[in-house]
């Protein structure tokens, strides 16, 4: 008889793995991670490891798929608050949170990105939600510089989130979505015509 891959046995041991590869990733280079090294810090037999993922790589796809989708749920359901203004405050709030709640994975997967390619999937990300709501706002003259604009604005708020981690979140959450809205504003309104 076929299991159900997502019965509560197989959601339990995914769940265990991932976060033995995190915990490995935090102090050893992704390339040097077996599926042999995580079945041992999670007590899991290796047959387990190759029921659920085919690699240790397909076990860090599977870990960011997790992120963006619940990354994605979040916009979703606080999108529509940002009718009639370009104030992404509705949004921010709720990413914040659920940043400074899986801080230590999201620290593990940008100091691992060039094997992960975690920022290059928040781009992605931002880029899909952005570009409507650039459209319908500013209705820019190119698709180029808004490439360009939420390129800027991704790595622009990667780097608070950063700077903002490295001083162990010294600057009130509030100021920091403040900071961040505005600096997205003005840069919105300069690029696209309205100052």
């Amino acid at each position: 008889m076929q299991k159900n891959p997502d019965d509560r046995r197989a959601r339990r041991s995914r769940k265990l793995l991932k976060e033995g590869l995190l915990a490995l990733m935090k102090n050893t280079r992704f390339s040097d991670i077996s599926a042999k090294n995580i079945t041992d810090l999670v007590d899991m037999s290796r047959a387990t490891f190759y029921l659920h993922y085919a690699d240790t790589q397909e076990l860090l796809q599977s870990l960011e798929d997790d992120l963006i989708d619940e990354a994605q749920t979040l916009v979703d359901e606080h999108i529509h608050e940002t009718d009639g203004s370009f104030s992404m405050r509705p949004i921010f709030e709720p990413l914040l949170d659920f940043i400074v709640n899986r801080k230590d994975t999201c620290e593990v997967l940008f100091n691992n990105n060039e094997v992960s390619g975690f920022t290059e999937r928040l781009q992605k990300l931002i880029y899909k939600n952005g570009i409507s709501l650039v459209h319908d706002r500013f209705h820019p003259e190119s698709d180029e510089k808004t490439y360009y604009f939420l390129s800027f604005i991704t790595f622009g708020m990667l780097g608070l989130l950063k700077t903002w981690f490295d001083e162990n979140m010294a600057m009130p959450k509030e100021e920091l979505i403040t900071t961040a809205d505005e600096l997205l504003q003005s840069s919105a309104k300069c690029i696209f015509g309205a100052c």
